[in-house]
């Protein structure tokens, strides 16, 4: 692929944007073809859950226009909400502008927790536990000996006090390209019995956190002003209101909460389409929005010394390339070649560009036409084909609403009636 930026791409049939899609990635029919049944057989599905009925598909996108770092990306998105991937490609069309967005990883390291209770001396407890710190390493490192052949593994320990005879004894595990859950499951419970030695403890809780603050993605981006707007005097406009919107969730965690969820819109549908654990993503995020005590955007707007627009993220971000879902799931590894990514750095990296995107769609709207003009005109189709569009019907009836401002069943219903009676 030599460019995410494709004209008219959604004018285009089901059919016209797979082939498209097959030929700019070598994607073979059959590969696209997997989406016909949401990637995955009744069969499949019965072996991944528990008590399974059947199979509960949802839209299987493609997101364009994304540059990070330099390099051109299609996007794989799996989401319900109407808008969310136009917003974050036409947002990402304007970030084009200013040179695409750029993006670091930090390397892939979780958390390994082991709770201790009840420990007699919790000062000399942790003198303990530093004192043997290599050979607790080694344990943990034997506990994953094919994540240490890959490169991986423990790099570090760290210890905390929680009072009341509450240790907690954080492992800090390198998990390569994997998201890393089962892997730093496996070295909490093998440690956790040594350690309650060595601190003359009683072993608690030994799990992952979700708070992978040593994973952190930082993203950053320019967007000249008049990518913004139609012309130069109503991109200023846009610019200002977008930093007034920032500045706006800056002072209040009410506003924060809805402006940290637009962020999400566009991660968790990368998350989803790429078979990774996108509770695991929402839970990290909030939690590391809230660090400080006060609950705070995760992205921030400035208007920048060149008047430019300045966006800037930090937000924690686990995913993985290999393992999980993508084994068995069609769906989820078509994700991955869609977004043809090296490492699991490079997809978290993707994700977070997405959801920064997606933010800054957001503010855009809410900074000129407001968030209901784009979204309830995306929203008409789907009010009607609830009530009964078939065909070209579908759009015709949705303008029809959406020009009258009602995008209800009802609205829908009456316009279509009037246009099979007009036919």
């Amino acid at each position: 692929m030599t460019s995410s930026r494709i004209s008219g791409f959604y004018r285009l049939s089901v059919e016209q944007r797979q082939r498209l899609l097959g030929e700019q990635l070598g994607l073979s029919g059959d590969a696209l073809g997997a989406l016909a049944e949401g990637g995955i057989s009744l069969d499949v599905a019965d072996k991944m859950i528990e008590n399974v009925l059947g199979l509960f598909a949802l839209p299987f996108a493609v997101g364009l226009n994304l540059q990070l770092n330099g390099k051109d990306y299609l996007v794989p998105m799996v989401v319900e909400e109407p808008s969310v991937v136009a917003a974050a490609s036409n947002a990402s069309r304007m970030v084009r502008e200013g040179g695409g967005f750029r993006a670091e990883s930090d390397d892939p390291v979780m958390i390994s927790q082991v709770q201790l209770d009840d420990v007699p001396d919790a000062k000399a407890a942790i003198a303990l536990v530093i004192e043997h710190k290599a050979e607790l390493l080694e344990r943990a490192d034997a506990a994953v000996p094919n994540l240490v052949r890959r490169g991986g593994g423990a790099r570090g320990l760290e210890v905390r006090d929680l009072g009341d005879g509450m240790l907690v004894v954080h492992f800090l595990i390198d998990c390569r390209d994997a998201m890393g859950a089962n892997l730093v499951n496996t070295v909490a419970e093998a440690v956790a019995d040594r350690l309650a030695e060595i601190t003359r403890g009683q072993v608690g809780l030994r799990i992952l956190s979700n708070l992978c603050d040593k994973r952190c993605v930082r993203v950053r981006c320019s967007v000249p002003s008049y990518a913004l707007a139609d012309n130069a005097e109503a991109g200023l406009a846009v610019r200002d209101g977008v930093v007034r919107a920032s500045r706006f969730a800056e002072a209040d965690p009410y506003r924060a909460t809805t402006h940290n969820k637009g962020i999400m819109n566009g991660i968790d549908p990368v998350v989803l389409a790429t078979g990774n654990d996108w509770r695991a993503a929402e839970s990290g995020a909030h939690a590391f929005a809230a660090r400080s005590g006060t609950y705070r955007p995760l992205c921030i707007w400035r208007k920048g010394d060149n008047g430019n627009l300045e966006g800037s993220m930090e937000i924690p971000l686990a995913l993985g390339i290999v393992g999980g879902p993508a084994r068995v799931h069609q769906g989820a590894a078509l994700g991955l070649k869609i977004a043809d990514v090296s490492s699991a750095q490079e997809l978290a990296m993707l994700a977070a560009c997405v959801g920064m995107a997606s933010n800054l769609a957001a503010l855009r709207a809410l900074a000129t036409d407001g968030i209901q003009r784009g979204h309830m005109g995306l929203h008409a189709r789907q009010v009607a084909v609830a009530a009964g569009a078939v065909g070209d019907e579908v759009e015709r009836v949705a303008h029809t609403i959406h020009a009258q401002g009602h995008a209800t069943l009802d609205a829908a219903t009456a316009a279509l009636a009037a246009l099979r009676a007009r036919k």
